[in-house]
């Protein structure tokens, strides 16, 4: 198998966004008018790479950024943690509820029109982290303790 699918795979998951749309939403609200280095659509692709990968935290999605092949993608040199925060304030959330609400509609319209869902129902795992000392029973890492939370959104 080739080693070097990251960005065939991952264009594949990102092709149902519609990033021209995308685009084109970002300059009619001027979400990017003084920005330099750090666009909102390489924002946008960064922190979904990142979801994809499971990224913690702010600094592990900038240390991606130092992969060659990733510069190339999203034509962007480096990063900063602090940088990816400061956009991460600045981004309209509207942007990306307009993403989501069309990824919706798109489901919806592929759906068996037999079945009589009128909701998406959406299922997210969060990991709580516990003190080791406090919560013996529960091991999570070998230095951390930890419970899976699944809540469903109807």
């Amino acid at each position: 198998m080739d080693k070097n699918t990251l960005f065939s795979s991952f264009g594949k998951w990102l092709a149902p966004i519609c990033t021209k749309t995308f685009t084109d939403r970002v300059n009619e609200i001027n979400q990017d008018k003084y920005v330099k280095k750090l666009t909102t659509l390489a924002y946008f692709k960064l922190f979904l790479l990142a979801e994809l990968k499971g990224r913690d935290g702010l600094r592990d999605i900038a240390n991606d950024v130092l992969s060659l092949e990733i510069q190339r993608e999203l034509n962007l040199p480096s990063i900063s943690a602090a940088q990816l925060s400061r956009k991460h304030n600045q981004v309209d959330p509207a942007l990306l509820e307009q993403v989501f609400t069309r990824l919706v509609k798109q489901i919806h319209s592929h759906a068996n029109p037999h079945l009589s869902r009128n909701k998406l129902k959406i299922i997210d795992s969060t990991t709580i982290v516990l003190c080791l000392q406090k919560f013996k029973w529960e091991h999570f890492r070998s230095t951390k303790a930890g419970i899976k939370l699944h809540s469903r959104i109807a």
